[in-house]
């Protein structure tokens, strides 16, 4: 059995002995159906079974039931049946999450937030919006063009991933280089805590009084409560655009324009690398412009002022003519432009006419060392006889090393999984850490120690257990076990049994 089976396997036995499963007619999905009406749980086997997984390679077990709330007055109603029955809850947003956080454990209760989806307001006076958990990025993103507006975090999952799940997993995209993460764009948020109580973290005051528990909770991947409402923060579109495809021969020396760029004192609004083969999968796949026989294109998009868009423009061409591309091409027009970008957000979907499977990482490192840890991550799948492709937000040294392989192939799981810990290590050898917007989740939560000493961690824990001290909101998540206060010391978790594993 691979190793993070084995531990959350051996969490999990140690549970069942305390617990015991959950009886055949069980209580607390009767209080559910009686709070909510049986349209909006979900208790039959077949409609719990696609909730029992995200968009990562790991699964849990189907939770006991899904809720569908509409309002912040019932996600408060599942969450004190969830507690006052001492079982945890997991919630959920579109799923498309990629490392675990929304995996159910321990037969929980699933409160799905994607019923609740209205923008319930947009200030274009004070740029602000005011929206449910479940609005889906893509679809705020278009509601707010006529407003010569935009919410700026927006993840390559945009079209099916929810501002909630920005919101747990502090997650961005190609635009946050130059705009900061999720967590410089919310203002406010509604947030049902792990006891069913309904709080107001930060607000619309540019400087709120006491604590910045809004920034503590953004990013807290549903361990801390569930937002039912952000106060979002807008930025204007910008003046100027210019969006440019640089092609390389050599993948280095992609990597080494990158690091140039930013110390030439160039931000641009992002600045995204992908590598030759990827870049040839994703032009068959849906006809972006990107050339089939280069070893590396770069997307910069140079945002602003015109006179300064056009200098930083001339300047982006002069830095990759230095490190040897082979051509800069200009986006003509806005159709141009948003086929380019239409091929950077349609990556991961590319990858299926290589290999019918992918596992996909998130390390940071920085900048200055892209060329030395792109090299070091193909020695790690090289010496695991694996393909390994490369698409990332270069800007940030955001990294997503993408390794393709096929789940049929027996033993290939575990090579995957050495791995997929091999470039974590190669990582934080070289300064980075272990996220940049996927969040830690199941997937990483093990590695948080080689980042984190024991003091960190135990602080860590200490400001999770003040808002949810017995552990019911989706436990198991980020902290590693044995780290904790009182019951997080002995934290729910679920077992992967020893047959199925951690990953599919």
């Amino acid at each position: 059995m691979r190793p993070m089976a084995k531990q959350l396997a051996r969490v999990g036995r140690a549970l069942r002995r305390s617990a015991g499963p959950p009886a055949p007619a069980d209580p607390l999905v009767a209080e559910l159906i009686g709070l909510l009406g049986a349209e909006r749980v979900l208790t039959d086997t077949a409609a719990l079974r696609p909730y029992g997984h995200d968009a990562s390679l790991m699964r849990g077990e189907p939770p006991v039931a899904v809720c569908l709330p509409a309002s912040t007055g019932q996600v408060a109603k599942c969450v004190r049946a969830a507690v006052s029955h001492d079982r945890p809850f997991v919630p959920r947003g579109a799923g498309t999450g990629l490392a675990g956080g929304a995996v159910p454990l321990d037969a929980p209760v699933v409160i799905s937030t994607m019923r609740m989806n209205e923008v319930l307001g947009i200030d274009p006076v004070n740029r602000t919006a005011m929206v449910q958990p479940g609005v889906l990025n893509l679809d705020l993103e278009r509601l707010l063009a006529p407003h010569g507006l935009r919410f700026a975090p927006d993840p390559s999952s945009q079209q099916a991933c929810t501002i909630g799940g920005n919101v747990a997993n502090n997650s961005g995209g190609p635009h946050c280089l130059s705009l900061g993460v999720t967590s410089a764009h919310v203002l406010g948020l509604q947030v049902v805590l792990a006891d069913g109580e309904v709080v107001e973290l930060g607000g619309p005051e540019p400087d709120s009084l006491g604590y910045d528990l809004r920034g503590a909770f953004v990013g807290s991947e549903g361990t801390l409560g569930l937002a039912t409402a952000a106060l979002l923060r807008l930025v204007p579109l910008p003046a100027s655009l210019s969006t440019l495809l640089c092609t390389f021969d050599d993948l280095d020396e992609a990597a080494g324009c990158v690091s140039d760029v930013i110390a030439a004192g160039i931000v641009p609004g992002a600045l995204e690398m992908m590598d030759g083969p990827l870049a040839a999968a994703v032009e068959d796949f849906c006809g972006a412009g990107y050339p089939r026989d280069a070893a590396s294109v770069l997307l910069v998009e140079l945002e602003g002022q015109p006179a300064a868009v056009a200098a930083d423009s001339q300047a982006v061409r002069t830095l990759a003519a230095d490190r040897g591309a082979r051509e800069v091409r200009e986006a003509a027009d806005a159709a141009e432009r948003d086929a380019l970008w239409k091929g950077r957000k349609s990556a991961f979907g590319a990858v299926a006419r290589i290999a019918p499977d992918y596992y996909l990482h998130d390390t940071v490192v920085p900048r200055t060392k892209l060329v030395e840890v792109l090299a070091q991550v193909r020695e790690v799948a090289a010496a695991e006889d694996l393909t390994v492709l490369n698409v990332f937000h270069a800007g940030d040294g955001n990294l997503h090393p993408l390794l393709v392989f096929d789940a049929r192939e027996p033993g290939v799981l575990e090579r995957v999984e050495r791995a997929g810990r091999g470039i974590v290590e190669v990582s934080l050898a070289a300064g980075g850490v272990l996220s940049g917007e996927h969040g830690i989740g199941l997937e990483k939560r093990e590695h948080m120690s080689a980042m984190f000493g024991p003091e960190d961690l135990r602080a860590q824990a200490r400001l999770r257990c003040a808002f949810d001290p017995l552990g019911h909101a989706n436990p198991a998540k980020v902290l590693p076990e044995g780290v904790g206060c009182g019951e997080l010391g002995a934290i729910r978790s679920s077992a992967h049994s020893a047959e199925a594993g951690l990953w599919v």
